[in-house]
């Protein structure tokens, strides 16, 4: 039971606001360096006050960042990891929880310890592996000497090179992020939850593994999913070393990358003013996504905590 009372309210109040200022703030400088001329974003202290430029320096960064191409790029590329981490998450859930098989624990605890594994870890094997996605199939058909044998039935000798690269498409940017644990755990953890009784039910009534699976479990997820696709699709628009890597050709980049060339260099001119606009711009399709779906997103957050 939680007591009421005017100070605890008033602390709570504080503390909110003190959150909501240390949160807007900054929002609200990027707001006023991005309506500011050059000449008037250089000086010292920077303006409390927005300046008149704010639909001009919107206009200049879009255009300056081709954020008409680099927009549909990072939409693409957080949708695609969005769906295929949900994808994978759900179905590896629900075959660890609902089969019984040999090491069916240990596949978990392998998937579990994966958390510890941050994507900076394994981005040189990773880079490999979409450089040229054939490798494997590759070194099996080098293992079993398909060639020699080739040769030896035949009498010609043939040169078998498979190559798929994937740098550059989207393939390449999204495939290598659709697996993650903790999507994975937090299914797990809900299927845990559904009572058993629901299962037998399902079972005397002659129902499949997949039609409980798209019946039943998919339609109690789907709070579950909502809120993880917020959060997932976040981290889908804000790669940075991703893109930054596995992207060469500019008409792939993403907006984080855009707006990174909008940063002002040394030898440059300091135009802070198109950067920060530049960022609220790369800023607006995530609030906007958390904005529509918050009730969604917080009944995802209530139920998974139940």
């Amino acid at each position: 039971m939680v007591e009421r009372s005017p100070v605890l309210n008033m602390i709570c109040h504080a503390i909110l606001i003190a959150g909501a200022l240390i949160v807007c703030v900054p929002l609200y400088f990027a707001f006023v360096a991005g309506s500011l001329t050059v000449a008037e974003v250089q000086k010292v202290p920077l303006p409390w006050l927005p300046g008149g430029r704010f639909f001009d320096n919107l206009q200049l960064a879009w255009n300056k960042g081709n954020f008409s191409r680099t927009f549909a790029n990072s939409i693409i590329v957080a949708l695609g990891i969005t769906a295929g981490k949900i994808a994978v998450s759900l179905l590896s859930a629900f075959a660890i929880t609902y089969f019984r098989f040999r090491y069916r624990m240990l596949a978990f605890w392998l998937i579990f310890m994966s958390l510890m594994l941050p994507i900076e870890v394994r981005i040189v094997p990773t880079f490999e592996a979409v450089a040229n996605a054939a490798l494997p199939l590759q070194w099996i058909l080098d293992t079993l000497h398909v060639t020699d044998l080739w040769l030896w039935i035949s009498g010609h000798e043939v040169l078998i090179a498979l190559e798929w690269n994937m740098v550059n498409t989207y393939p390449g940017l999204i495939l290598p992020l659709i697996a993650s644990a903790t999507a994975t755990f937090l299914f797990r953890q809900f299927f845990l939850t559904i009572p058993e009784e629901l299962c037998e039910a399902a079972r005397l009534d002659g129902a499949s593994p997949l039609h409980f699976f798209w019946s039943i479990l998919l339609p109690l997820s789907v709070p579950n999913m909502v809120a993880l696709a917020i959060i997932l699709f976040l981290f889908g628009w804000n790669q940075y070393l991703w893109p930054l890597l596995f992207t060469t050709d500019k008409d792939m980049a993403t907006a984080v990358i855009a707006l990174k060339g909008l940063i002002p260099r040394s030898d440059s001119e300091p135009a802070w003013n198109v950067a920060m606009s530049g960022a609220l711009l790369t800023m607006l399709p995530p609030v906007l996504v958390v904005l529509l779906l918050q009730r969604w997103f917080i009944k995802g957050l209530v139920d998974s905590s139940k």
